[in-house]
């Protein structure tokens, strides 16, 4: 007879999941074992083989899920009616803004994602993408008159700023969204001024 499924089953995942990227990110993927996770789980290394049947199916699952929401929050913003600079500085904003919280999963994404399967690799680059392709849309059109100029500089400015919002956890993960909104329009502004040669 098939086990019935708790009713908090998607709850307890969730929460599996959060303090699993906790240790990921603070000891390293490699050295992380189902018997730590479960202890920072607070259940027993029995419960957490009924939500997962290995550490590698966790974290696929931390990954697919923190970049899938952030590519989904990031494409969702509204810029209608706002001016091409705007519109970039709005992103940006809600970049930064969408990584509160998620200090821990930006830092598996950045030290972990190589050990997944080369499939499972395909899938995360591909959410990777399609960010890297808006935020490259929205500084073309914020500096046309540079990038139809010189095309092949937008990739490099696009991955310049990325490089700017990735480590802000670094040296400022506490930060609150007035502060993230304040150094959101300083990697604007420097972005924009520094390709127009301001």
């Amino acid at each position: 007879m098939a086990r019935t499924i708790a009713k908090d089953h998607d709850h307890k995942r969730a929460q599996i999941l959060k303090s699993a990227a906790k240790v990921f990110a603070e000891e390293g993927f490699d050295r992380a074992s189902m018997t730590k996770l479960a202890g920072e789980c607070g259940i027993s290394k029995a419960n957490i083989y009924h939500y997962y049947d290995s550490k590698d199916a966790i974290l696929y699952d931390i990954l697919d899920s923190y970049l899938s929401d952030l590519r989904d929050r990031i494409f969702a913003v509204n810029t209608e009616g706002l001016s091409p600079e705007d519109r970039l500085r709005r992103v940006i904003r809600e970049i930064l803004r969408a990584y509160k919280g998620a200090d821990h999963e930006h830092q598996v994404q950045i030290s972990a994602l190589s050990a997944l399967p080369e499939e499972q690799q395909d899938q995360m680059r591909a959410y990777q993408r399609d960010m890297v392709k808006l935020m490259g849309s929205c500084l073309h059109d914020a500096a046309p008159e540079v990038f139809e100029a010189e095309p092949d500089k937008l990739r490099g400015v696009t991955m310049s700023v990325y490089g700017m919002l990735n480590w802000y956890f670094m040296w400022n993960s506490d930060a609150e969204a007035q502060e993230r909104d304040d150094y959101a329009d300083l990697v604007c502004d420097l972005t924009l001024k520094g390709v127009r040669g301001i």
